[in-house]
């Protein structure tokens, strides 16, 4: 590892490239559930599905000593409209990454294709409320969106905890960029997301972005204004939160 430093309250862990971020990264999680689950009987975790999280999930799954049993597994957001079983739904890239590689004691999908959305945000957010989060895994996009709260949708004080979205444009090329779409007229234009304080209300954060295309994201969430025009700054403020970055995405910072 490169350096540690603080910027606010988070924590920030310059890695060498995005194999020891992702091993890092584990190892903060695997220690955090292993802490808890010396006073907790269930643990509850949310996680993020998107390229930037391969090495993190891959390095998590190997964990032998993990009480997966005890766990309840969420994720952060969902297109809508896509195909139940499309390739690139949020739900089917955390399927075949984690939650069907180890036994969860429950794993909680958001229903994309509801056709009552407002009902179905209303049914997540109850189970929010019922397994209250523990851990929160993320990632950073590229306009600095914390799961699918872009900043024209981004609110630090929102009163709900998971709600309907459009998509800004910058969001859905990412996922061009990401390989997840072939072409931008593909991507979906509206998501289900866990809200700003849905996810900031997680015990701990741990947030892992690397790559050259989320530099510019890096920066502006540490080295900007605390403002939802970058909605990840707002990791600033949480005080149990942890930042993983790799070379590459930290290009554009100064040295501290």
């Amino acid at each position: 590892m490169k350096r540690r430093f603080m910027t606010d309250a988070l924590s920030v862990f310059v890695c060498d490239d995005r194999t020891e971020l992702g091993r890092l990264s584990a190892e903060a999680v695997h220690d955090k559930i292993r802490k808890l689950s010396e006073t907790k009987e269930e643990i509850n975790m949310l996680f993020a599905a998107a390229p930037s999280q391969n090495e993190f999930l891959e390095a998590l799954t190997a964990y032998e000593d993990i009480p997966w049993q005890r766990i309840n597994a969420f994720h952060m957001d969902e297109y809508i409209g896509l195909d139940h079983d499309a390739p690139q739904r949020f739900g089917t890239f955390l399927k075949e990454r984690i939650f069907d590689l180890v036994p969860f004691g429950s794993v909680n999908y958001i229903e994309g294709d509801s056709k009552e959305l407002e009902q179905e945000c209303q049914r997540y957010s109850d189970l929010l409320k019922r397994y209250p989060l523990d851990i929160a895994c993320t990632g950073i996009g590229e306009n600095g969106h914390l799961a699918f709260n872009d900043p024209p949708v981004a609110n630090f004080h929102d009163k709900k905890l998971v709600k309907v979205v459009a998509l800004d444009e910058r969001c859905r090329r990412q996922q061009v960029n990401d390989r997840c779409f072939s072409d931008i007229a593909l991507v979906p234009r509206n998501a289900l997301t866990l809200t700003i304080p849905a996810i900031m209300a997680a015990e701990y954060i741990v947030c892992m972005v690397p790559g050259l295309t989320k530099a510019e994201a890096v920066r502006d969430t540490l080295c900007g204004e605390i403002s939802e025009q970058c909605p990840a700054s707002v990791l600033r403020l949480h005080g149990a939160a942890s930042l993983y970055i790799d070379q590459d995405s930290a290009k554009l910072l100064h040295k501290r």
